[in-house]
């Protein structure tokens, strides 16, 4: 990134953080309401969640509960993003199409091969079928180690040669994984960077400045490409992680101030998550479950 658009994203960040302070003067009514006003002006994106309670990744997922709980959302979004090709969730584009949403597409990749083939042929299938506006291969696959960087350039080079040419293909990690991996950043033609600052430990009072920071990093790691932060949020129930503690109110103004940042800079965001949902709480605790704007049954948790 150059000197000049460093320097501008310090000033962007300054201007921002003289905001802060006067949204932190206003009441909690006032807070819902801009939630309320943000939500139904529309949002880029949203990370889509599919299975109800009882239910987990590994259950088929058919089409009608996939069009029952997109049309519950579609309102307040231009963007979704499904995170597999199997199992109910090639249903989660066609759906979309059907709401004139635009789609960013995930192959869940993993250290099973034949998945893996199952969920690359699906992807090159809805993108040739025109169901996909960003092709993601992959999801924190480095993060978790389940494949190497090489088998990972394999994958993306595959879908770029086998998709049309509009149709931009990325990888979704960690901001940082793509510094420590520059062949990946440059293998794809979009930066699709997670940014959690919950998850690093960070009180929220210094969430949104940590958030830009990883921006930075990703931009820098990009090299010009274009950033897209494909998952950001904060739980709203749940355990504390270092400093970082869970609250209603740090899970309505960790929206909203994201939501604001964005739109002053044009940043493409998808918000995690649509809904709350149970399955997640064995591998992250209890805190899995509370990161949706949606509670489990549908009901808006901050109106």
């Amino acid at each position: 990134m150059s000197f000049r658009a460093e320097k501008y994203l310090t000033y962007r960040e300054s201007l921002w953080s003289a905001r802060v302070p006067l949204l932190e003067e206003k009441s909690e009514a006032d807070l819902q309401a801009l939630f309320l006003e943000i939500l139904h002006g529309g949002v880029h994106g949203l990370c889509f969640s599919m299975y109800e309670e009882g239910q987990k990744p590994g259950d088929v997922i058919e089409i009608e509960q996939v069009r029952r709980r997109m049309a519950h959302i579609a309102p307040y979004m231009g963007w979704v993003r499904s995170f597999s090709c199997i199992e109910g969730n090639e249903h989660v584009p066609a759906v979309a199409r059907e709401f004139g949403i635009k789609t960013l597409v995930g192959a869940w990749l993993g250290k099973d091969e034949d998945k893996n083939r199952e969920e690359i042929d699906s992807l090159i299938r809805m993108a040739n079928d025109g169901l996909v506006d960003i092709a993601a291969v992959g999801n924190e696959v480095l993060y978790r180690q389940d494949l190497t960087e090489a088998q990972l350039l394999a994958y993306i080079r595959e879908v770029r040669a086998a998709v049309p040419a509009h149709v931009r293909v990325g990888y979704v990690d960690a901001y940082y994984e793509f510094a420590e991996h520059p062949a990946v950043a440059d293998a794809c033609d979009v930066i699709l960077a997670n940014c959690y600052p919950y998850w690093e430990g960070t009180p929220f009072e210094h969430a949104i400045q940590h958030a830009q920071q990883m921006v930075q990093t990703a931009l820098r790691a990009g090299n010009g490409k274009p950033v897209i932060i494909t998952e950001t949020g904060w739980p709203s129930q749940g355990e504390p992680l270092g400093g970082a503690v869970p609250s209603w109110e740090h899970a309505l103004k960790y929206f909203i101030y994201t939501q604001l940042w964005a739109m002053d800079e044009n940043i493409d965001m998808f918000y995690f998550s649509s809904y709350d949902e149970s399955w997640k709480v064995g591998a992250e605790g209890t805190v899995g479950a509370y990161w949706g704007i949606w509670d489990g049954d549908g009901k808006l948790k901050f109106a």
